[in-house]
């Protein structure tokens, strides 16, 4: 039998965020800045990396992607949310939602193994310096292109077994986006093979990467410690705990989401944290782990002072242009 043939919905509701309808205008403008510091931010990050041949190195390069990734992964929802939120138009037609939810877990996914790559190139970095070109010059590439099949394949699992459910008299969906847990609850079919794919597959993709970003921060601040420059410590502390607050914060959200026991924990509580991992999280990243490189910081410096002197020049000749005309 088709995937087309087992479902009998041709739509979802989406009923959004739990919020009430006079407080609507104010959550579509906190959104769409919110969406539009993630996309501008990220978008900046990749044009820096992009024209300044200084920053062609392997961090550049993961942040490149990573910063792409999280322009996807907030474009999969955000936009969406924010169109039901102005027009009170709540359908979403099954293969778009079906659509959504593979995007989804491919670039949340995605976001989980560029961060992890990441943490491990920090580690070489501070932990094997004389070694760090060899080995990250060698893997970088194998690393980028290894997360994106990973990603693609798990998110590839998950869907095709969501389109083999049965979906029948329940069609509303208590969340802002096709969230596969959400979707898994509505289904009329065994879903006893999804619970086993998201076990599984988050073990790969969510709960080993965060694993590997625990030990490798243990082992860089271990080999911080023994700096005898108290500056140093304080700075590579410093830069350590933002990253660390950031990966607890996105992957603590996942896991609580996810792959813990339900609890008495409300809807409402579930859905403020989807908000975290998948909007709050992809417009911090930028800050945390650009502004805090010098290096992106200097061509950030040459970027701007490049445009105020174009500025200048051309209000120099339009100056110059206007007094032609006067005399």
């Amino acid at each position: 039998m088709s995937p087309e043939n087992q479902s009998s919905v041709s739509e979802f509701l989406l009923l959004g965020l739990p919020i009430q309808p006079e407080q609507q205008a104010v959550f579509f403008t906190l959104f769409l800045g919110m969406y539009l510091t993630t996309v501008l931010g990220n978008l900046l990050i990749i044009l820096l990396i992009r024209l300044d041949s200084h920053l062609h190195n392997p961090v550049c390069f993961f942040l490149s992607h990573l910063a792409l990734t999280d322009v996807y992964f907030s474009s999969v929802t955000v936009p969406k949310m924010m169109m039901n939120m102005q027009t009170q138009h709540l359908a979403i037609f099954y293969k778009e939602c079906i659509s959504q939810t593979y995007f989804f877990i491919f670039f949340a996914d995605l976001d989980s193994f560029l961060i992890t790559s990441m943490a491990y190139d920090r580690y070489v970095a501070i932990c094997h310096p004389l070694h760090y070109a060899i080995i990250l010059g060698q893997s970088q590439h194998e690393l980028v292109a290894g997360s994106w099949v990973i990603a693609c394949a798990c998110a590839l699992l998950h869907t095709l077994l969501l389109a083999w459910l049965s979906f029948c008299a329940d069609d509303i969906i208590p969340h802002f986006f096709c969230d596969l847990g959400a979707l898994l609850k509505l289904s009329c079919s065994d879903t006893s093979l999804n619970q086993l794919a998201i076990f599984t597959a988050g073990l790969t993709a969510i709960m080993l990467p965060f694993l590997c970003i625990l030990v490798s921060y243990g082992h860089t601040a271990v080999t911080i410690l023994q700096i005898p420059s108290t500056n140093g410590i304080c700075k590579a502390l410093s830069t350590g705990g933002s990253h660390l607050s950031a990966v607890t914060l996105y992957y603590g959200t996942i896991i609580g989401l996810y792959f813990l026991p339900p609890s008495s924990n409300t809807n409402d509580k579930n859905i403020i944290a989807s908000v975290i991992y998948t909007v709050v999280t992809p417009m911090l990243n930028p800050f945390i782990y650009s502004l805090r490189n010098k290096d992106i910081k200097g061509a950030l410096r040459k970027l701007l002072s490049r445009s105020g002197a174009v500025a200048h020049a051309c209000n120099l000749s339009t100056l110059g242009g206007r007094g032609r005309w006067i005399t």
